[in-house]
């Protein structure tokens, strides 16, 4: 069960259910009401019932009957994020929380309190996941390696994504292990599309769907320089990562796994990708 497949990224993990040959559950959650939700969908020729908040309870009823091994998958918006976290666990459903803000601990902590299965990750493509681990590993590796040296920090993502980036953070609080000091309200975060095409070279039919980063330090006499940059196009990545996470969640199940909530580094840990 995708939520929810009105937004563009939670409508392109539906159509990677499909193409997974998973089975889609023709309901989605929407974290407003039915009177502002816009009208039901289709995915991939699949009629997709949109339910609003005031009937999720008795819609969830229904699905868990029909479907005893529903996974849950969670792109909604950053306002939803712990109250729907909090929903699932209630009602014992495991999920996989791909959307970007809210406080990922709460969310994580509602799924361990209940019992309940997941993986929770603002970030879902595999490849930068696994770049992040990366720069993860070189902090703990290598602490104060960069002392003295700036940091300067630019995202970029489609206009309608309303937080800074959870990736950006992370990889900062990477650099500040390295001697780093940068506060994430120092990440400069671009959303017009003018910057996005002359500042950023973001192809403009990519406007509507990219994430771009670039980390750029610098020492104390500017004569060295070093570049990290990570520029994603489409949704495709992250709606691949998320069948990956929804079967590495299945196979935990499965298993009977004494932990319960992991995140895409686990998912990459494991091997477990198409």
């Amino acid at each position: 069960m995708v939520n929810s497949c009105t937004g563009r990224m939670g409508h392109s993990a539906a159509e990677a259910v499909v193409r997974a040959g998973l089975t889609l559950v023709p309901f989605t959650l929407t974290g407003y009401s039915a009177g502002v939700a816009v009208s039901n969908i289709g995915v991939a020729g699949i009629p997709v019932e949109v339910v609003g908040k005031e009937r999720r309870q008795d819609i969830m009823n229904r699905i868990r009957e029909q479907h005893p091994r529903l996974i849950v998958v969670d792109y909604t918006t950053p306002n939803c994020v712990n109250d729907n976290a909090q929903f699932y666990a209630d009602n014992g459903v495991p999920f996989v929380m791909g959307t970007t803000g809210g406080d990922p601990q709460k969310v994580a902590a509602a799924a361990e309190a209940a019992g309940v299965y997941a993986v929770v990750s603002p970030q879902m493509g595999k490849q930068v996941v696994a770049f992040q681990a990366m720069m993860q590993l070189m902090a703990d590796s290598f602490p104060g390696v960069f002392t003295g040296y700036s940091l300067s920090v630019v995202e970029s993502h489609q206009r309608n994504k309303a937080d800074t980036s959870g990736t950006a953070k992370a990889v900062v609080q990477s650099f500040n292990k390295m001697g780093l000091d940068f506060k994430e309200n120092q990440i400069r975060k671009i959303r017009d599309r003018v910057t996005q095409l002359e500042a950023m070279a973001v192809p403009e039919d990519a406007l509507d769907g990219h994430a771009f980063h670039t980390y750029t330090l610098r020492s104390p006499d500017q004569s060295v320089e070093f570049v990290f940059k990570h520029n994603v196009t489409g949704r495709s990545i992250y709606a691949e990562g998320t069948v990956d996470a929804v079967l590495f969640l299945a196979k935990k199940m499965q298993e009977g796994a004494q932990q319960k909530v992991y995140n895409m580094i686990d998912v990459l840990r494991e091997g477990f990708l198409r």
